[in-house]
């Protein structure tokens, strides 16, 4: 399995739910050959830096997931088959040095997801919390988190 991303712009006439459906099924087809996403990053409405189709804007969003090589073949082949996008980039990260940089994106999606996730949520009132009535015989069991390398000069690139 090796760390990929998608960088998908989808055409800006469609409503916004057809802007989702649009994105689920992009979502589908990763997940569908095999792949597991690990992050996404809806960047939204931005302009293009040429027309493409007649279209002066589009909807960016980008894509990081895992997934056998041989699938990306036919991962690019459904994306040329939908109308509904303008443009796809597959990116492949290989080296350690990528991979370091495909971590902190991800982590920087994950972190920016839970933002807008929390700002989306009216502020509620904290309720109080109630005494357990009997203690548990079972407790989780620890788990270690693998060591992120920081990136340095791996994301700027």
């Amino acid at each position: 399995m090796r760390n990929y991303e998608n960088l998908v712009i989808v055409k800006p006439t469609f409503t916004a739910e057809e802007i989702q459906a649009s994105v689920k099924a992009i979502e589908e087809v990763i997940t569908s050959n095999g792949g597991q996403i690990a992050a996404t990053n809806a960047m939204g409405m931005r302009k293009l830096a040429y027309p493409i189709e007649k279209n002066e804007r589009g909807y960016y969003y980008v894509i990081y997931y895992t997934i056998a090589p041989a699938a990306i073949a036919e991962i690019e082949r459904r994306y040329r088959i939908n109308e509904d996008l303008l443009r796809f980039v597959t990116i492949k990260y290989d080296t350690k040095r990528e991979i370091a940089a495909f971590n902190s994106l991800v982590e920087k999606a994950n972190k920016a997801a839970e933002a807008s996730a929390a700002a989306a949520t009216p502020a509620k009132e904290e309720a109080p919390v109630a005494e357990e009535s009997a203690p548990t015989t079972e407790e989780a069991p620890a788990v270690e988190e693998a060591p992120v390398a920081p990136a340095t000069e791996a994301a700027a690139e």
